[in-house]
């Protein structure tokens, strides 16, 4: 297997356009919340894909599920009906109370359709509104409206100029909201907990200032649940907990529990403005993506797996919160649920390159955050393993532990 693992590196290194630094293991299976590399080792994975792999690798009811689909039909185009994209729409406009879904094949795809039904929404009534209310240590995604609202210039610079007319404000300022929203705002977008940007919720105070805002204007308000929706926090969707009622929502990561699938939720006024033809998709809403998607609602709703994540999620942040007393590069733990971020004084690049040494998968984000975004399905004594590899990275990368001592409180969630 070493040579199967030395041959797919090189082919990537000669053929693979590099856009990722990728890590040098090649996974080859999953079961749970493991992956094993070419050579048969085990790594726990607290990072799902990216809160992709939602109900672990390898799941016996959606491998079931997708191999019975495959084996009987793939792909019909949105020419016709199929069994699955109406039940879908039907669940998720059940759980959201938002009426009608836009099915697509990924997060950013259901932020660019977010963008350009806010836009239609304003010229189908006549008085089109041009400007975007966008928020700093936003990350919507990588195509070009969605990148036009994702704010790190690292994104944006090479590739501008980007769709005009986009306002930032500071999410810790929700004085400058209320200033940006005008009558000319489309809509805001936001994510509930910012995820890229490194694990970083919305406040209470700010998502106030957004209601008042809205409210003021008539701006519509798009909520990117990609990463913090669908059970990740232990909600159905994070901007419930902040008393939000979005117009439009945009949903991806793990709704296909890795099967590639997104969804652009829109209230009934907003539907009402779109017609036909005025977007589309040729594999958005395939039989095999929504099966899975189906299967996944089905696991997160009436599998109990919500109860699951919130247990599981306040035994992370229990865990996380000791590891902060411990370690004096650790400045805060963040998020909710399984979504957590670990903000050091320092890169993070160290602490994940020694936990993958250790057989832990986490990521950095934001440069000093380790994120963490393990499978729903994660067991009590999964997290206190990857726990203690993680300390045992941080040990490993910044040196001997240091005790907070008395400022050892100052280290908790939000």
């Amino acid at each position: 297997m070493k040579d199967q693992a030395d041959r797919i590196q090189a082919l990537d290194a000669a053929h693979v356009l590099q856009t990722y630094r990728r890590q040098p293991v090649t996974f080859v299976r999953g079961e749970g919340a493991w992956l094993y590399d070419a050579h048969g080792r085990g790594y726990l994975d607290l990072l799902s894909g990216i809160g992709v792999a939602s109900l672990g690798h390898a799941h016996p009811r959606l491998a079931a599920a997708v191999a019975e689909q495959a084996a009987t039909l793939v792909h019909t185009s949105n020419l016709y009906h199929h069994p699955w994209q109406a039940p879908l729409a039907a669940r998720l406009a059940e759980l959201s109370g938002l009426a009608r879904a836009f099915i697509c094949n990924s997060g950013t795809e259901a932020n660019e359709a977010c963008l350009k039904f806010a836009r239609r929404y304003w010229h189908a009534g006549g008085e089109p509104r041009p400007r975007l209310v966008a928020l700093e240590h936003a990350f919507h995604g990588r195509t070009l409206g969605a990148l036009s609202v994702t704010w790190d210039e690292h994104y944006r610079t090479p590739f501008a100029p980007l769709v005009p007319g986009v306002s930032w404000v500071s999410p810790d300022d929700p004085a400058a909201l209320q200033t940006a929203v005008t009558r000319e705002t489309a809509a805001i977008i936001l994510e509930p907990i910012q995820g890229e940007g490194g694990v970083r919720p919305i406040s209470a105070a700010f998502a106030a200032a957004v209601r008042d805002a809205c409210e003021r204007t008539g701006a519509l308000l798009i909520a990117d649940e990609v990463q913090c929706g669908l059970g990740r926090t232990g909600v159905c969707f994070h901007s419930t907990t902040l008393e939000l009622k979005p117009d439009l929502m945009a949903l991806g990561k793990a709704l296909g529990g890795g099967v590639p699938v997104g969804a652009a939720l829109v209230s009934a006024e907003v539907a009402a403005a779109i017609a036909h033809g005025d977007h589309g998709t040729t594999y958005g809403g395939n039989p095999l993506a929504c099966r899975a998607a189906l299967v996944f609602l089905e696991e997160l709703v009436d599998g109990g797996l919500l109860d699951r994540v919130r247990s599981a999620g306040a035994h992370l942040e229990e865990g996380l919160n000791r590891l902060a007393a411990r370690f004096g590069s650790i400045l805060e733990i963040r998020g909710a649920g399984l979504m957590r971020g670990v903000a050091l004084d320092r890169d993070a690049a160290p602490v994940v390159e020694a936990a993958l040494e250790r057989g832990l998968l986490v990521n950095r984000t934001a440069g000093s955050v380790i994120r963490l975004l393990p499978p729903l399905t994660i067991a009590a004594e999964e997290i206190d393993l990857g726990l203690e590899r993680l300390a045992a990275a941080l040990a490993a990368a910044f040196g001997k532990e240091t005790a907070h001592g008395v400022g050892a409180d100052a280290h908790h969630s939000h």
